[in-house]
């Protein structure tokens, strides 16, 4: 089991009446847990998502070429001329 450091945070009184909500009702086993879950989800979020970015592109070959994002963007019936955008 990892170690754990207790420290002090503040928090909006309703999120600390959601999550004690959530752990009387059985949805959460703790306020601790329920924390360190949010806190690894929002780590993931912050760092997880560029190995993940990276590894698809390693297995799929690399980022789009050109011609493949102009594809796409065909299909998906987004305009060349103003990116985001129906064409």
């Amino acid at each position: 089991m990892a170690s754990t450091q207790k420290i002090t945070v503040t928090i909006p009184a309703e999120s600390v009446a959601a999550i004690r909500h959530l752990v009387t009702t059985g949805q959460a086993e703790s306020v601790s847990g329920f924390v360190q879950h949010a806190i690894r989800i929002a780590l993931d979020d912050l760092t997880g998502w560029g190995v993940t970015l990276a590894q698809a592109l390693d297995e799929t070959g690399g980022a789009m070429t050109p011609e493949e994002r102009a594809w796409a963007d065909r299909v998906l019936g987004i305009s060349e001329t103003e990116p985001g955008t129906a064409a």
